[in-house]
């Protein structure tokens, strides 16, 4: 008996060779839905909102975080103190393509002052949640826009010295 033993210890590492049966691989995965992103995530990360650039854009804002690779460019046309319009070029993850895309939609149409006061939280809410590994990266939408925003003011003030 031991010596079966022995010989079967000895050949357990094939087993980490050999291929699993359909019913076993079934066993290993986990029971009901693993749901990462919702739907409203999905939706503006597969069909992302305002994406490409703007040749007449009255303010522009460049951010990203090195440290995971992660970009924003964003663009905005101001009319009569509201944003007509915003667009935005992103590289990074689902998260960060999907917060970028409904904060363009939320900042759409808003005056100077009541963008200014959009927040990250916002933008969550709207998105009915984002996951905790997106985090920060994810919400560098709401830096670009403002960072945009202060570039509109900027340059409105170089204009008004001239």
């Amino acid at each position: 008996m031991r010596r079966k033993e022995i010989a079967k210890k000895a050949d357990q590492w094939k087993d980490l060779y050999r291929r699993k049966t359909p019913e076993e691989m079934e066993e290993e995965l986990p029971h009901g839905p693993v749901l990462y992103y919702n739907e409203i995530v999905i939706d503006h990360c597969t069909n992302p909102r305002n994406v490409g650039e703007m040749a007449d854009a009255d303010g522009y804002a460049l951010v990203g975080d090195p440290s995971c690779g992660d970009s924003m460019q964003l663009w905005i046309k101001v009319d009569s103190n509201r944003i007509s319009n915003v667009k935005f070029k992103s590289t990074g993850c689902a998260g960060a393509v999907a917060t970028s895309s409904m904060m363009t939609v939320i900042a759409t149409g808003k005056s100077i002052e009541d963008a200014k006061r959009i927040t990250d939280d916002d933008v969550v809410a709207a998105l009915r949640g984002v996951t905790r590994q997106n985090g920060e990266c994810s919400l560098s939408g709401i830096t670009a826009l403002r960072e945009a925003i202060r570039n509109y003011e900027r340059t409105c003030l170089q204009e008004a010295d001239k």
